[in-house]
């Protein structure tokens, strides 16, 4: 969104907030091939959701943004990626970019997490991940 608002002059973003984001159609970076059955994503899972998202045309940088060729003028980000997920490669990488081409970026790897682990609620990381999630959103909103 944040990429097509800037390409097509649409609303101002302000912020960018990824939390364990798919950003890549292809699967091809290491925690891609090696998480394949962590407990709430598979790599047929990752592999259906993006068939579900692109349909049958080809993925465009707007869908995967990782594609994207130009990360300039985009805004400010928090990414937050899990250490045990599929998508955490994807999601570094794409922070690294993000920083290369100037854009403010923090980014945080959660240890001993997986993708969708926050849902065990229980869990004093999935309380700390949570709260600064919300955190990192008030900082954001409140300018």
């Amino acid at each position: 969104m944040a990429l097509r608002a800037r390409d097509q002059h649409g609303p101002q973003i302000c912020f960018q907030l990824l939390n364990q984001p798919g950003l890549d159609d292809r699967q091809e970076t290491w925690s891609a091939r090696n998480f394949t059955s962590t407990p709430f994503m598979t790599r047929a899972k990752v592999a259906a959701s993006w068939r579900h998202y692109l349909g049958s045309g080809p993925a465009s940088p707007y869908a995967a943004p990782v594609r994207a060729s130009d990360l300039s003028g985009l805004p400010p980000a928090y990414i937050a990626s899990a250490e045990l997920d599929p998508n955490r490669d994807e999601a570094i990488g794409y922070a690294l970019r993000l920083l290369q081409a100037g854009v403010p970026v923090e980014l945080h790897q959660w240890a001993g997490t997986f993708h969708g682990s926050q849902a065990v609620l229980s869990a004093g990381v999935s309380q700390r991940q949570i709260a600064e999630l919300g955190a990192v959103l008030r900082r954001a909103l409140a300018g």
